[in-house]
């Protein structure tokens, strides 16, 4: 158990203080259905019992496999998917208990940019009808004080008022994720999830777009969700990051904590997949083995001892606790790995 003095106590109460979403034993699970009458015969536990908060003004990153249940979190804090259990909490206010004409005011609040930066913008429309389309559905603005807006809004994300007037096909990857940044900024909002925001674009137009959302949030005071699964993109623009495994947060610490010191075997297995530039620099592999577990029958006890290197027979009957080992450090494991050196990454 962690005993904090109480400089500590008093840090961590200040830091609770400009908490602007809670998440709370968040569930989802989806009914597995076979036959003509949809008869349900199990279910997937996409998101199984998550607990975390975010501050104002930072960017919280979440990281995993694909199938760990990180897109799905940020559709449930969205409102997009109706949560089987559990509270969201923005500003006091709980997003998993509210009506849809109150979710539709919540919204304003709450944005997001998509993975596909074509997909998500409608080919059939401008991009001033794209940008503006947030402020004419919810009644903000119209006429010339619509365009006007619009034109600032693709000013701060580096598009020029000529290109108003084009489709979504003239432009480049990079351009229409610019397009979908100035349409989640549209209605000022104070969260923004970004669901692989940078993964479908070029290594050097990741870094563009990266800068940019930074640029934006020092300008604006926004908050960032990141979820992704290029660690590099994550370590660079996060505060804080969050590891999920099978539904479930198995760590989540301060971004150089979790680089330094990762203390589940899983992130220090994801950590360690990451290929390192250098030649000359060797490190020792934490492997594991096979694939992320069904999540419509996880395994028992801790859903990842079956590529734990570490496992025991304690691991495999019983579901560690998730609690914080070390300051602001939260994990959820039997054995963490307080004395093992997992500094996997050059500095």
């Amino acid at each position: 158990m962690l005993i904090m003095n109480e400089k500590e106590v008093a840090e961590s109460k200040a830091v609770e203080d400009k908490v602007i979403l809670k998440v709370q034993n968040l569930k989802k699970h989806f009914d597995m259905t076979k036959g003509l009458i949809k008869k349900t015969t199990s279910k997937v536990r996409a998101v199984d019992g998550l607990n975390f908060q975010v501050y104002e003004g930072e960017t919280l990153g979440i990281v995993g496999e694909s199938g760990c249940g990180k897109s799905t979190t940020g559709q449930l804090i969205l409102g997009l998917l109706d949560a089987t259990e559990g509270h969201i909490y923005f500003r006091d206010q709980d997003i998993a208990g509210m009506s849809q004409q109150e979710l539709r005011k919540a919204r304003r609040d709450l944005q997001v940019i998509f993975q596909d930066p074509y997909s998500s913008l409608n080919p059939r429309m401008t991009v001033e009808e794209i940008i503006g389309e947030p402020l004419v559905v919810h009644g903000l603005a119209k006429g010339k004080s619509l365009r006007q807006e619009v034109v600032n809004l693709m000013k701060l994300v580096g598009l020029g008022e000529h290109q108003l007037k084009r489709y979504p096909h003239e432009f480049s990857g990079g351009q229409r994720q610019r397009i979908g940044i100035a349409r989640a900024l549209a209605l000022k909002p104070k969260v923004i999830v970004c669901d692989e925001a940078v993964s479908a674009l070029d290594v050097s137009i990741q870094a563009q777009i990266l800068n940019l959302l930074k640029k934006l949030q020092r300008e604006l005071g926004l908050t960032y969700i990141f979820i992704a699964h290029g660690l590099p993109a994550v370590r660079h623009i996060s505060n804080r990051i969050g590891v999920m495994y099978l539904g479930r947060m198995v760590e989540l610490a301060g971004r150089d904590e979790i680089f330094e010191r990762p203390l589940h075997p899983y992130t220090h297995a994801l950590l360690d997949s990451v290929p390192i530039p250098d030649p000359r620099f060797r490190k020792e592999h934490l492997l594991i083995e096979g694939e992320i577990p069904n999540p419509s029958n996880p395994p028992s006890g801790c859903h990842f001892h079956p590529r734990c290197p570490y496992a025991t027979d304690l691991c495999k009957q019983k579901d560690p606790a998730y609690e914080e080992i070390l300051p602001n450090h939260f994990v959820a494991c039997h054995y963490p790995l307080l004395n093992k050196n997992t500094n996997v990454l050059p500095s």
